[in-house]
């Protein structure tokens, strides 16, 4: 047990200095409107209109790979809430105050990043399926990932994690239906 705390109070830590840099530093407005962009991307109208491209160009593999994603999603949703109610960890917003964003998070607990959970689910089952995407569906997922920490609605171990999680439920689905 006292292992697991120490581990726990190194990670909480690194996660709060982190935390304190990110909330002073004052970004350059290219850099904040990127941040804000990606993040409602990640908050599913990106997705939406992917699987709708897709089911209707994305060839014969189009049912299985959008099924698989979205299977692969339920599941991380599924994930994320029994999580976020066990956690109670409170997101770095509602420690400290960021020096810019005022996104307002649509929850109260921080653990881990459904954004992120959601976002690499969906690159790693879609690229899979179809690898000419792989690259930029990557992209959209570390800056999705990455701007919930910059925003200040998640710690670097919330984003770690949920992007942990959906990688592997991604790869876990396209196994599963391939």
């Amino acid at each position: 047990m006292t292992v697991a705390r120490n581990v726990w109070g190194f990670i909480e830590t690194r996660d709060h200095r982190l935390m304190r840099r990110v909330h002073r530093w004052r970004a350059p407005r290219w850099f904040r409107i990127w941040m804000i962009m990606a993040t409602r991307c990640g908050d599913g109208w990106l997705w939406y209109a992917l699987a709708a491209i897709l089911l209707t160009y994305g060839g014969p593999a189009r049912f299985v790979a959008v099924g698989s994603a979205s299977l692969a999603v339920g599941i991380g949703i599924c994930i994320f809430k029994i999580l976020k109610s066990a956690s109670h960890r409170p997101r770095p917003c509602q420690l400290e105050p960021h020096c810019w964003s005022a996104i307002l998070p649509p929850d109260q607990f921080s653990f881990p990043s459904g954004h992120s959970i959601t976002a690499f689910a969906i690159a790693i089952c879609l690229g899979m399926f179809y690898p000419q995407l792989l690259d930029i569906l990557m992209i959209a997922a570390v800056c999705i990932a990455a701007s919930r920490i910059i925003l200040g609605m998640h710690f670097l171990s919330d984003v770690v994690a949920g992007s942990a999680i959906g990688a592997s439920l991604g790869y876990g689905c396209f196994r599963l239906f391939a």
